[in-house]
């Protein structure tokens, strides 16, 4: 199905779609957010970006956030997972994102930003005067975009068992976020919602 052929909805009324589209499953859908680019040219690294944006109302569902540090996970920790190819896999499975302390930044770019950064997990710095536990609850809310090398940005906003409200001001929020960082010349060409196993609703813009 070409999804840009669909009829355009205004968000309240595309977000009851949404929730009418499919049947029910056992476990609470996520519900993601589809921007597709018109005038972006991948050629140009500067056209690229990734970011962290916290949604207003969190993400509907605790994911893990881990933080690299000498108290819990130091030099020999590191370098022992860098090792085992299957333990990092897994390590990176399991974490959305990590966190680290400036003194083990270096070693971790050094030992696993090989296989970190094309999967868009390499850490953030958790600086001496950041409130570890703020931290870590705003990541927990928070949702990486990113546009890399195609048009097109995907991302949750929530999950199905969220308010049509809370819903509609995190696609508000994620939109606004990608509107201050498209790359100049370029604009919407399209945007969709969808669930985990449903179909793509177009959404006005």
């Amino acid at each position: 199905m070409e999804i840009q052929a669909l009829k355009a909805h205004k968000l309240p009324e595309a977000l009851q779609k949404l929730r009418e589209s499919d049947g029910k499953r056992k476990f609470a859908q996520t519900v993601d957010l589809v921007v597709v680019l018109r005038g972006f040219d991948p050629k140009k690294p500067e056209n690229k970006f990734s970011k962290d944006v916290i949604l207003p109302h969190g993400r509907g569902k605790d994911i893990s956030v881990f933080i690299i540090e000498e108290a819990n996970f130091g030099k020999t920790d590191i370098e022992r997972l860098a090792a085992d190819k299957k333990s990092l896999k897994e390590f990176s499975k399991k974490h959305e994102f990590l966190l680290c302390e400036p003194p083990l930044m270096t070693l971790v770019g050094k030992l696993l930003g090989r296989y970190l950064a094309p999967r868009g997990k390499m850490p953030k710095l958790l600086a001496p005067n950041m409130n570890k536990t703020q931290a870590v609850n705003d990541m927990k809310k928070s949702v990486r975009v990113k546009l890399r090398d195609s048009p097109m940005i995907q991302t949750a906003v929530g999950t199905e068992s969220m308010t049509d409200e809370q819903l509609k001001d995190n696609i508000t929020h994620v939109m606004e976020e990608i509107k201050k960082s498209m790359p100049p010349k370029s604009h919407i060409k399209n945007a969709y919602i969808k669930l985990t196993m449903g179909r793509p609703i177009k959404v006005n813009v």
